[in-house]
């Protein structure tokens, strides 16, 4: 079968604990990424990239930042969309006040003061966890959300109360802005979602991410054997801020080009956290797998009516696509319920062992 690994053996502890073990892993993943950086650009229309690609990428990155905090360190939050404008409104600064900025630096920079909040509403963590430390950073979500509407500097004054992208060139070719074409916002998106998520990676693979394994699944345990809980659970919300802090810049900068406080609300919070929980917890993969299912799916759902001509009235498309998307997570959940990365695990074990039972 595809995933027959005869004749592929470990001769010590490091090729035992590779990041592809399998030679078919790393093959799978140089096939997404041709997919990804020749296919799909030269295949795809302007309205998958705005619907599809792109809202997919930015998700599954926002999930990416809020998984490193409750997949790997335990630490369960509830103000991840709130996180997600603190990079939208410093990038926004940075570049009115900064306007011969490069846009990639500023967002780079964006993601510090998101990191920068979020140690300051993640020291509660310190004393209070679970259901307590949720409320808590709600609270934070409730508030920063206010500070956006409230707080006039934050969108220059500006009448509608909402900031506006502007035209940003980066070596000639704009990337940000109503001039932006879709490919190039594209490449300009999957690029930092590549080298984010190989962070990542890299980080929990490390002696960071072991101490917020351990930390997650008995803190008292881990400060017993020598842990700085302080400083393991700050880590962790300054890693994950800084992640979702770009993810909101991206968000706005990139996708969506204005942007109201409303739009920083509950909902995204929760629809990310969706997205996290039905990929996997602890699990890199599952932010896109799960980014996939929520966004992705989704679209490609609402269109197929048009698709095959079926006369059908866009309320019934959309309640049809709720109750097919919901129907869907349940499905998932019951079927597995550690999400689609365990789901995809168990997939990957079968092949490996075919033709024999396990």
């Amino acid at each position: 079968m595809l995933y027959r690994t005869a004749g592929q053996f470990k001769t010590s502890y490091e090729a035992d604990h590779a990041l592809f073990p399998v030679k078919q892993d790393a093959w799978l993943l140089a096939f997404i990424l041709v997919m990804a950086f020749v296919i799909f650009p030269l295949t795809a229309s302007e309205f998958t990239f705005n619907a599809l690609l792109v809202p997919v990428l930015i998700y599954a990155l926002a999930a990416l930042g809020l998984n490193i905090l409750t997949g790997y360190a335990g630490q369960l939050s509830l103000g991840t969309g709130a996180f997600m404008g603190v990079g939208a409104y410093a990038c926004y600064k940075l570049i009115t006040i900064f306007p011969e900025m490069n846009i990639l630096v500023a967002i780079a920079l964006s993601g510090f003061f998101s990191a920068a909040v979020g140690v300051a509403f993640g020291l509660p963590s310190l004393r209070i966890k679970g259901f307590y430390l949720a409320i808590a950073t709600l609270a934070a979500q409730f508030f920063l959300v206010w500070l956006f509407e409230k707080w006039a500097w934050l969108y220059n004054y500006n009448a509608s109360g909402a900031i506006q992208v502007p035209n940003i060139d980066m070596f000639g070719v704009t990337v940000t802005g109503p001039r932006a074409s879709s490919i190039v916002q594209y490449y300009f998106v999957l690029v930092v979602v590549c080298v984010v998520t190989w962070f990542a990676i890299n980080i929990t693979r490390g002696r960071i991410g072991r101490v917020w394994k351990s930390v997650r699944d008995m803190d008292i345990a881990a400060e017993l054997v020598g842990i700085n809980l302080m400083k393991a659970k700050l880590s962790a919300f300054a890693v994950s801020s800084y992640i979702v802090g770009i993810s909101g810049a991206l968000f706005v900068f990139l996708w969506r080009g204005a942007a109201e406080p409303n739009l920083f609300d509950i909902p995204l919070s929760f629809r990310v956290l969706f997205i996290a929980i039905i990929g996997g917890l602890g699990s890199i993969l599952g932010n896109y797998l799960g980014a996939i299912l929520i966004v992705a799916l989704p679209v490609i759902i609402g269109t197929l009516p048009a698709t095959f001509g079926i006369p059908i009235s866009s309320s019934m498309a959309e309640h049809l696509n709720t109750m097919t998307i919901g129907g869907l997570i349940i499905m998932f959940l019951i079927v597995e319920p550690h999400g689609l990365a365990r789901f995809w695990a168990i997939i990957r074990e079968k092949l490996i062992m075919w033709p024999f039972p396990h």
